[in-house]
């Protein structure tokens, strides 16, 4: 069965950091652009990063560019997103998915987030 299943959200304080792991199964991820989403409460999902399928290009939207960082392993079908500086305006459930388009794309029209693989996702809060 595919699926990709999100971990290591937690409860931090603002500055400290965090690293999300997105782990597939059921398929292989050697040709997959994978993003990572966030949805915080009562607000529109919004793109954070993307990372192509060798992990030789990655983007990030302006709120996260600077602090939060995306790698991958492809044998190891992971991909990782580490956030550091976290900040209270990043608390939201995270989520990762494969993508059908472009990063450029994918990562800021919402009809191209990737939602039919969005999972329960992964719950960072961060307090001030």
């Amino acid at each position: 069965q595919f699926s990709l299943v999100e971990s290591g959200g937690g409860s931090v304080h603002a500055g400290e950091s965090l690293t999300l792991t997105c782990v597939a199964s059921g398929f292989t991820l050697d040709y997959a652009l994978i993003g990572w989403f966030r949805q915080a409460p009562g607000k529109e999902p919004e793109g954070v990063s993307c990372i192509s399928a060798r992990g030789d290009n990655k983007y990030y939207t302006d709120p996260v560019k600077g602090r939060f960082t995306t790698s991958r392993d492809n044998a190891k079908k992971t991909v990782w997103l580490q956030m550091n500086n976290l900040k209270p305006e990043d608390t939201a459930t995270y989520h990762c998915a494969p993508l059908a388009r472009p990063c450029q794309q994918s990562l800021f029209d919402p009809q191209y987030f990737g939602r039919d693989y969005w999972g329960k996702g992964t719950l960072v809060t961060v307090s001030s």
